[in-house]
């Protein structure tokens, strides 16, 4: 037999073994298709008219299977994707508002967010390698199946966005522990601006821990295949022998240079008032670029609920020194604050957004920042918050403390340890471009992306100096 036919004919056999371990009945009435091909075990979701929104079943259906997977010696890998346009746009709000409008189904708008809460964190403790392909559309209770996983693939149709400031809410499956730990305030901007990352952004800025093009999905789902017994670190070169270069056609990252010096700057205020007074202030910068951003984040945070954004930010702060599952319990307590009533905004939010779909900044109430006060934002905090009072306890088994993993472990060098390196580097006064590369090769061979991220991050806290050709680097002390 040739090797080609050979290969047709794996192909084909992996193919029909898929199919057969497929959930039965029809792949057109499943929301969830399960699928194992060798040691590998993978996840489907399937409402793409939905863009893959979870709902309950869908949440117990995956729960159960994960479980499964997570105890089975034969299972070593697991991998998540979606069919159609997104991996996951997050989950069925619209159908937990309505549960949320009447006393009697209240606790089963709550009992929604305990089951994907403790789904998420129940995936972030999976004993072996999991690996998310993003190949699409990203959001809210998408981000949380897929934050936690070691391996997080986008490619150029991948889109992040943490929406809730849009509909009344809070960012949440355990936004206020993996957006804290992103570089400087980035985390920060998206939780409160509803903002996209693209593509390659998604990858620069941490989110996802690896970039191929799109095309390349299948080979990498077929290389992953051919695994018996994979390690972290062959999933990890594997991916990464995939890595798609920037092209020159492909659109810069927007929260770069003296924009994202402005970003961090604006955002690390711990309070509303100072992030609004520090943009303000930069409408008047000397910089184009930074003034139109300004103004254009002013707009963006001005049509968002003023009480979701006081309530967004403290959980943030607060979730910087949690664990993750410390993290989830504040927040299931603070969703279940929302859906008793402890703000109308999620209620306006989300029939203005998503059901009626209004032009315009829905009816916020308070309407102003200065409106909403310290007490009002307790609420959704205070353990003896009356709006607390049917908030649950997460329950998740015996996955508690199964595994300690940073989930930035395979993405790009944080920028703190990449600053560290670039100022030991011109410790001894300046350096030239040139010999800083060649002193971090090491890190930048570890990793595609990390010269680009060093670059920036050179741009932005470093002085340069050209003199007959050559550009010397010296670093700024903060």
């Amino acid at each position: 037999m040739t090797n080609h036919r050979a290969t047709a004919v794996l192909f084909r056999a992996r193919a029909i073994a898929a199919h057969m371990s497929t959930s039965t009945g029809s792949s057109f009435d499943q929301p969830i298709l399960f699928q194992s091909n060798g040691c590998t075990r993978t996840f489907v979701l399937n409402r793409p008219k939905k863009l893959n929104a979870l709902n309950t079943v869908m949440l117990d259906s995956l729960r159960h299977q994960v479980e499964l997977w997570s105890k089975s010696d034969l299972c070593r890998m697991v991998i998540g994707t979606g069919t159609g346009r997104a991996f996951c746009a997050g989950g069925d709000v619209a159908s937990v508002l309505q549960d949320a409008l009447l006393e009697e189904t209240r606790p089963r708008a709550v009992e929604f967010f305990q089951k994907e809460f403790e789904l998420d964190y129940i995936l972030s403790q999976l004993p072996k390698p999991y690996v998310a392909v993003l190949d699409g559309i990203t959001m809210g209770g998408g981000v949380g199946l897929a934050i936690n996983a070691p391996f997080r693939v986008a490619t150029e149709k991948t889109v992040f966005a943490m929406p809730e400031t849009k509909i009344g809410y809070f960012p949440d499956v355990g936004a206020s522990y993996f957006l804290s730990r992103l570089d400087g305030e980035v985390g920060t901007y998206l939780a409160l601006t509803s903002d996209k990352l693209v593509g390659r952004e998604v990858f620069e800025h941490g989110i996802a821990t690896h970039y191929i093009t799109s095309r390349s999905v299948s080979s990498l789902l077929s290389h992953l295949a051919e695994f018996n017994d994979p390690t972290f670190s062959q999933i990890n070169r594997t991916i990464e022998e995939l890595h798609s270069e920037r092209q020159s056609h492909e659109p810069s990252n927007k929260l770069t240079g003296i924009v994202r010096k402005a970003l961090d700057t604006a955002f690390s205020h711990n309070s509303m008032e100072e992030i609004f007074h520090s943009l303000e202030a930069l409408e008047s910068a000397s910089d184009g670029r930074v003034r139109s951003w300004a103004k254009q984040t002013l707009e963006t945070l001005h049509m968002r609920s003023p009480t979701s954004l006081k309530v967004a930010l403290a959980a943030l702060r607060r979730g910087k020194q949690m664990t993750l599952l410390e993290a989830l319990q504040m927040e299931i307590r603070i969703a279940s604050a929302f859906c008793n009533k402890a703000s109308p905004d999620f209620r306006t939010g989300v029939s203005a957004v998503l059901i009626d779909k209004i032009e315009g900044r829905p009816s916020w109430f308070p309407d102003n920042l200065t409106g909403v006060s310290s007490d009002m934002v307790e609420r959704f905090f205070s353990e003896s918050s009356p709006y607390q009072s049917i908030a649950p306890k997460l329950s998740v088994g015996d996955q508690v403390q199964a595994r300690d993993f940073d989930f930035m472990t395979y993405s790009l060098p944080s920028e703190s340890e990449l600053s560290e390196s670039i100022r030991s580097c011109c410790k001894e006064g300046s350096t030239t471009i040139f010999d800083l590369l060649a002193k971090m090769e090491g890190v930048c061979r570890r990793k595609f992306g990390t010269k680009e991220k060093i670059m920036d991050i050179v741009h932005r806290k470093c002085d340069l100096r050209t003199s007959n050709g050559t550009t010397t680097v010296t670093w700024r002390e903060e």
